[in-house]
């Protein structure tokens, strides 16, 4: 499969710096502060999937998997802020062309949003009129537009497909038109600022719907025709394994320190030794695993490669929840200290562990 780099390597040290000596005032914020944004403006990265056509970088699925993995592995809150934004900038590739236009031209574009179809989308003879609430909308406070998907109706009932399922479309919507509420109030990936937001009666004109589907495409490419579960699997996995890397590079730390302490033995010292190499090795398994999948599927899209991509994303959440869990215990109160480095990236990585996405093994039909 390759050889696995540390994802260190797929970084500028000088980026990392400047993001993880922001951090903490990041969390304290409940949001990214002015030193990290500089640095996503500047390297585009909440435009990685943006077409080319509107000032996007369009990058291809094995760049961005590294990518994101290094940015998480740099700092949860914004690692996970750039996947979630970038990720709805993909959408740019459904967007009717005028609509994109307009916004995709500032160079702070940033899109939030949710897939739960928490709100309505009643159909006029210009447009739509919306009202719902829909949670989780990650990098909110920095986002200049919002997606959500939308049960549509007409006259007040809903409107069904040819199967008699009601008819589920997303939208994008200006962010003064929405109001956002404070309801991110989690143990940890505070500074993703992952608010919920809410419209009501708010007419937007056609042209801000759109449909994710190949067949709906409105800028050639791989990347758009690349299945959405799949990319967001990947992408979700690699925050996680990002994390836990950091977490294990800081483990290092901690127990270089610990392992002075009069009570630990020889035998002890040589446990934690053992168990550190052991997921270390196994963590970097599941990432090969996964970063293999992820370039088989992206040179040849076979629903076999897709599955596999599937597969490998879960079995690495799952190997950084096992490498974690081992190694805990291990570290003594200053992981457990709410001030320090090492208690952040314990917190970040169980909240964001906890998407539904990655729960289970089993792969479900996508």
């Amino acid at each position: 499969m390759g050889q696995i780099h540390h994802p260190s390597e797929n970084i500028d040290p000088r980026y990392v710096d400047v993001i993880r000596s922001n951090a903490a005032e990041a969390e304290q914020l409940g949001m990214l502060n002015a030193a990290g944004l500089d640095i996503v403006y500047k390297e585009k990265w909440f435009r990685l999937l943006v077409p080319q056509a509107y000032g996007g970088k369009q990058i291809s699925l094995p760049e961005l998997v590294r990518l994101q993995e290094a940015v998480s592995w740099t700092d949860g809150s914004t690692g996970w802020v750039v996947t979630l934004c970038s990720g709805a900038g993909w959408f740019g590739g459904f967007i009717n062309p005028d609509a994109a236009n307009i916004i995709f031209n500032t160079h702070n574009v940033c899109l939030a949003g949710s897939g739960a179809a928490s709100g309505t989308a009643e159909q006029t003879q210009d447009g739509y009129v919306l009202n719902g609430a829909w949670n989780y909308a990650s990098g909110a406070h920095h986002a200049t537009h919002f997606t959500a998907n939308c049960i549509i109706t007409q006259n007040g009932k809903q409107l069904l497909d040819e199967a008699g399922e009601p008819i589920i479309l997303p939208f994008i919507v200006d962010k003064k038109n929405v109001s956002l509420l404070p309801t991110w109030e989690y143990m940890g990936m505070v500074a993703t600022g992952s608010h919920s937001f809410e419209m009501k009666d708010v007419h937007v004109p056609a042209n801000r719907r759109f449909k994710i589907d190949a067949q709906h495409v409105k800028v050639t490419g791989k990347l758009y025709q690349y299945p959405f579960m799949q990319l967001a699997e990947a992408t979700l996995a690699v925050n996680l394994s990002g994390m836990a890397m950091h977490f294990i590079d800081l483990f290092r730390e901690v127990f270089k320190e610990r392992q002075h302490h009069p009570r630990i033995t020889s035998s002890q010292k040589e446990l934690v030794s053992h168990t550190l190499l052991k997921k270390t090795q196994e963590l970097n398994e599941a990432r090969s695993a996964l970063f293999w999948a992820v370039d088989v599927s992206w040179e040849e899209t076979t629903d076999a490669n897709l599955k596999d991509v599937s597969r490998t994303s879960r079995v690495l959440a799952a190997n950084v929840r096992e490498a974690v869990a081992e190694l805990y215990p291990y570290c003594g109160l200053k992981a457990a200290e709410t001030g320090t480095e090492i208690n952040r990236v314990w917190r970040d990585l169980h909240t964001a562990g906890q998407h539904s996405l990655l729960t289970f093994l089993e792969v479900s039909d996508n």
